[in-house]
């Protein structure tokens, strides 16, 4: 596989900076977002474990911890991505050394893997 080419790397920088501004902004919303659930919970008594409404309160904050980890995850393979493209012009997969696809990566910016490595 060839190395991008200067244009496309070009292309690939601009596109991982602006997934990172993306998550970046994900994770301000979601840390918020559970800031919020939290401090509610500390004001409020509530047993919503009975609430026939719709989610309880426990299962909202663990939805936010786990949308959070995998923003803050997102955001180290992009910062990873980031270093590896400006040191060596390429992404390696994480699988097989070999480097990850321009398109891929366009495509999955937090792709570590290539094709042939990627779950099924």
């Amino acid at each position: 596989m060839s190395a991008p080419s200067e244009g496309e790397q070009a292309e690939l920088v601009r596109s991982l900076n602006a997934a990172r501004e993306r998550t970046l902004a994900q994770v301000d919303a979601l840390a918020r977002d559970l800031d919020q659930i939290f401090e509610a919970s500390e004001l409020v008594s509530t047993d919503d474990e009975h609430d026939p409404e719709g989610a309880t309160i426990a299962y909202e904050r663990a939805q936010l911890t786990a949308l959070l980890a995998q923003a803050r995850e997102d955001l180290d393979a992009l910062a990873q991505a980031l270093i590896e493209l400006q040191r060596t012009g390429r992404v390696r997969c994480e699988g097989c050394g070999e480097p990850i696809a321009f398109e891929r990566l366009l495509a999955l910016p937090t792709a570590r893997t290539c094709i042939r490595c990627a779950p099924r």
